[in-house]
């Protein structure tokens, strides 16, 4: 079958609690060495805590001096954290195959969380300009994308019930004066297990229908 009709299903790998730079290293080996007929895969995981930086970030975005150890990352955006209770969902797609560009394949992702969202009614939106997802104004969920070779790697990550005293280190994305939430604040009683399960499934019918 031809690598443009083979928009099949993503293989969903669950990876629980994982060391950021080692996932990265797979990540980009995985990227590296697929070719035109390798499944999409995406991956969902949660991090040790972790400060990442972007290509396009400013460490005058660290506003304290904090020990939660910093990465220099290649993905877009700015400075971030993840920790326990965030899920991160890493999106290794091949969106030539899935005749998507940049802008095309972040719009979706926002989808995704805005159709979960909505689920519980709760109303998630999008701010011009800081791609993610918000929710009356704070930051729920940041995105932050690399493409090489018409793929796609890094992903998401949405706040699900963690530790956000973090955030107050930085300026979450390079937004001065952002504040965060998490599902947990929202009034949605689930887990990052559950969370993985429905986004994996939102995710499927959004690209790959």
């Amino acid at each position: 079958m031809s690598a443009a009709l083979r928009n099949t299903a993503p293989i969903v790998r669950h990876l629980s609690e994982r060391d950021y730079c080692l996932v990265h290293a797979s990540m980009c080996e995985f990227t590296d060495n697929r070719n035109e007929n390798t499944d999409d895969e995406i991956w969902f995981v949660q991090h040790k805590p972790v400060f990442t930086l972007g290509r396009n970030g400013n460490k005058s975005n660290f506003l304290v001096d904090s020990d939660i150890p910093l990465v220099q990352s290649d993905r877009g955006g700015d400075v971030t954290y993840h920790g326990p209770g965030q899920l991160i969902v890493y999106c290794l797609m091949d969106i030539k195959r899935l005749h998507l560009g940049v802008k095309s394949l972040v719009y979706g992702l926002e989808e995704v969380i805005i159709q979960y969202l909505s689920e519980f009614d709760v109303l998630g939106q999008r701010m011009q300009s800081a791609p993610g997802v918000y929710v009356q104004g704070d930051k729920l969920a940041s995105l932050g994308l690399r493409v090489r070779n018409g793929c796609s790697f890094h992903g998401l990550s949405i706040n699900v019930d963690m530790d956000i005293k973090p955030f107050t280190c930085i300026n979450p994305c390079g937004l001065e004066g952002m504040k965060v939430t998490q599902l947990s604040q929202l009034g949605i009683d689930t887990n990052c297990d559950e969370v993985a399960s429905r986004i994996s499934k939102l995710i499927i019918k959004q690209f790959y229908k």
